[in-house]
């Protein structure tokens, strides 16, 4: 299994992952982006993936450098899916290697992702990477729709 950075033919396989990893998380049909939006924006997708020996995608990690009042100059991961005929191979593992790289690279000072309360066995993986994972946060998220016609008025 290859760990390299994602390269434009690779988009079609991650959205086919992303689609999988929104069932997998409950939240089928959640996934609005698409190859050609990946492909306006792709100065912005940051992503490793597993490529087997195939050519094949088996995995991702996507993530960005964000700035944290609170702790400055950080990296977020956004997703690290690993299709599940490739789980326990320790792909998961050398993704989040390949991202904690680039945020001692990049000097950052945190690095910041999300797991859903109910996936215990991701808590249980992370916990073991040493992550502290905080309770009673929720996420507040606005779509196109409310990003465009935003205007709070009190």
């Amino acid at each position: 299994m290859n760990i390299r950075p994602v390269q434009e033919r690779d988009f079609p396989a991650i959205i086919t992952l992303l689609n999988d990893f929104a069932a997998f998380q409950k939240v089928p049909g959640a996934v609005h982006n698409s190859v050609e939006q990946m492909q306006r924006e792709q100065e912005h997708f940051k992503c490793f993936v597993a490529e087997d020996e195939q050519g094949g995608i088996a995995g991702i990690a996507s993530y960005f450098i964000a700035y944290y009042t609170w702790a400055g100059k950080s990296l977020y991961l956004d997703d690290l899916y690993v299709a599940p005929a490739f789980r326990g191979q320790h792909i998961g593992s050398r993704l989040l290697n390949a991202v904690f790289d680039v945020a001692r690279q990049q000097q950052c000072n945190r690095v910041r992702w999300q797991v859903s309360n109910w996936n215990h066995d991701a808590i249980v993986f992370y916990q073991k990477c040493g992550a502290h994972i905080e309770d009673g946060i929720l996420n507040c998220d606005s779509g196109p729709d409310v990003i465009a016609n935003f205007n709070l008025t009190i």
